[in-house]
């Protein structure tokens, strides 16, 4: 891995749309995703990025062995994979499909470094991973030791919809994106603990400019994001545009996003499908 994930082919199926306006006048970022199932490279390409959050390649044959599965495939569908069936599982499935492609937009999309280090240390699979749901770094120099005020570090709150329902879900990232500023600096310590254990000196300078803000002040935003399924009636423009901010504690920080795409948690279990099939 380097500080920069690189193109990831699957972003192209995001295709940015005329953003909602919410009656406080804030104007919701939107996206649609159109995702083709049939495109094989794409999705293969796309299905090795997505379980390698979970488990590096190179890592899965030596922790697989001494247990019960018989492949790589089954250990990532057994031990690291949230549950497709039971349980929290499917609701946990949505929301880390919903929480890497927010990470792959800001990375590919708006040019933030974005460390993927949240799901690897899972103690519970059907669980939530604990802290800031996804930051994004950006720095001006290309040495993280050449810091700068003007220097950014995103805090998105991220929530996803999936199933039918149509509750407002953006509202909800909102109320919960209140809560960031206090997570953050333990999420960082994580991020950079989890990176040096992998050997990624890079990676961790990067994060580390970040955890001193009075000696190294930087731009600190926030975020608010959610990930609806528009077959489900999870996505409604309405709904949408009923958010309100003004209670945010940071509210001339925070940005509004949304994205929206079809049959999305049929197409999340083909995706993890996938990733296991072809590890």
């Amino acid at each position: 891995m380097t500080v920069k994930v690189g193109p990831l082919p699957h972003v192209r199926w995001l295709k940015k749309q005329t953003s909602i306006q919410t009656g406080e006048g804030r104007e919701v970022h939107l996206y649609h995703l159109t995702h083709d199932v049939l495109d094989a490279g794409t999705m293969s390409a796309w299905a090795k990025h997505f379980r390698q959050h979970y488990c590096l390649d190179r890592e899965i044959s030596r922790r697989r062995r001494g247990t019960t599965a018989k492949t790589n495939g089954e250990y990532l569908i057994d031990f690291k994979f949230p549950d497709q069936h039971s349980g929290f599982g499917p609701g946990i499935r949505a929301g880390d499909f919903a929480e890497i492609l927010i990470s792959d937009l800001l990375e590919s999309i708006l040019k933030y470094f974005v460390p993927r280090t949240r799901y690897s240390d899972k103690k519970v699979r059907d669980e939530s991973s604990k802290g800031s749901d996804v930051i994004g770094l950006l720095i001006h120099s290309n040495n993280p030791q050449d810091h700068s005020p003007g220097d950014e570090l995103l805090s998105v709150e991220s929530k996803a919809k999936l199933s039918k329902g149509n509750v407002n879900r953006l509202q909800d990232a909102v109320t919960d994106s209140a809560k960031d500023h206090f997570r953050i600096a333990q999420s960082l310590n994580a991020m950079k603990n989890r990176l040096l254990d992998i050997g990624e000196e890079e990676q961790a300078d990067y994060v580390e400019r970040f955890q001193d803000p009075p000696a190294r002040p930087f731009v600190q935003k926030y975020a608010a994001a959610a990930v609806l399924c528009s077959t489900a009636s999870a996505f409604n423009a309405k709904t949408i545009a009923a958010t309100v901010c003004a209670g945010h504690p940071y509210v001339n920080q925070l940005d509004l996003l949304c994205i929206r795409g079809d049959d999305l948690m049929t197409f999340v279990h083909a995706l993890y499908q996938r990733a296991a099939d072809e590890s």
